[in-house]
């Protein structure tokens, strides 16, 4: 019988996600090059087969898993390029990468931010810089936090991509025993809203920190989903169920969720830290942080009504006080 060459993935990333994603590509009959920026870390994973920075149980299989730390190396040779740093540090991590390295690959991204410089989806982004065509690109979403993934714990995942053929293979890929996937089509409304949670989810935190209780955070996040809604309707009109898992399941589990880096960091703003001393007190970044600067700016040309787009925005670069700013959002809700 004739064996199945493995998938050649190349994996971009040395955080908490892109070892979950490892985890579970892991599962299926492939072969990962795994692009790392610290060389510490890269040298660990090879001598001791497991990130000691992030999700360190998690055991890496050093058969279907080689770490590097040249990013022309990763990308030779390989069918699929999995994004999974956060949207500040894309441009970065592809420094010297040219559209040539990205010719007859599938990309796809799990990041769930937009470019700070450009106000762009990360998607955009790519086939903008790389001449990328977007039925090549794909988009991971749905509830699904990395530390689950670590623990098995059953999650979903939705593929999104322009291109139904794209959705299935990278579904595929993804399959396995403690992860279910599902494709489709709505690359865009998937995208924002995984942007757009992430906000939501520094409000909750932001409230939280505050001294609010569970009854105002269901308001917010009841809220925030008909916010969600008015915006990508006005940016990227659609049919689209948004109690599905890629839009409701991610804004849930993001907003109310312990490991939550977006609510964490929003909570210890509500309980008076600064900014630079929680982003230090982290130790993670949280892509809310610079999507609602983003979100804010695009915002500008759709006047949508976002009041905690715009309280949260308040909070984080115009220094509005936070119990003032959450006192006036709650006036509003409904």
């Amino acid at each position: 019988m004739k064996l199945t060459q493995p998938t050649r993935i190349t994996m971009v990333g040395g955080g908490s996600w892109a070892t979950a994603l490892i985890k579970i590509l892991s599962e299926n009959n492939v072969a990962i090059k795994w692009w790392l920026r610290k060389e510490t870390d890269a040298a660990h994973i090879k001598q001791f087969n497991h990130n000691p920075s992030y999700l360190s149980d998690v055991q890496i299989n050093p058969k279907k898993v080689k770490v590097c730390t040249k990013i022309r190396d990763a990308v030779k040779d390989t069918d699929y390029i999995v994004l999974a740093v956060p949207a500040a540090f894309v441009a970065d991590a592809l420094t010297g990468l040219t559209p040539e390295h990205f010719a007859e690959k599938r990309i796809i991204s799990a990041i769930k931010g937009m470019i700070p410089a450009t106000n762009q989806l990360v998607t955009d982004w790519v086939s903008e810089q790389y001449n990328v065509s977007p039925s090549q690109i794909a988009v991971i979403a749905g509830p699904c936090h990395a530390e689950e993934v670590a623990l098995e714990k059953q999650s979903y995942l939705t593929i999104a991509s322009q291109d139904a053929a794209c959705a299935e293979a990278v579904s595929d890929l993804l399959r396995c025993r403690f992860v279910q996937t599902t494709p489709g089509d709505d690359i865009y409304g998937v995208e924002y809203c995984a942007v757009m949670k992430n906000i939501v989810a520094l409000a909750s935190g932001i409230t939280r920190g505050l001294g609010y209780g569970d009854n105002f955070q269901a308001v917010l996040v009841s809220n925030a989903m008909q916010e969600i809604r008015r915006f990508v309707d006005a940016i990227y009109p659609k049919h689209r169920d948004l109690s599905g898992s890629a839009y409701l399941g991610d804004l849930l589990v993001t907003a109310y969720s312990p490991f939550s880096r977006n609510r964490t960091f929003g909570t210890l703003i509500g309980r008076g830290y600064t900014i630079q001393s929680a982003q230090a007190e982290m130790n993670m970044i949280a892509e809310g942080y610079y999507a609602v600067k983003s979100i804010h700016a695009i915002n500008q040309r759709f006047n949508v009504d976002m009041p905690i787009t715009n309280a949260v925005y308040s909070i984080l670069y115009e220094r509005v006080a936070p119990s003032g700013a959450m006192n006036r959002l709650s006036a509003g809700l409904r």
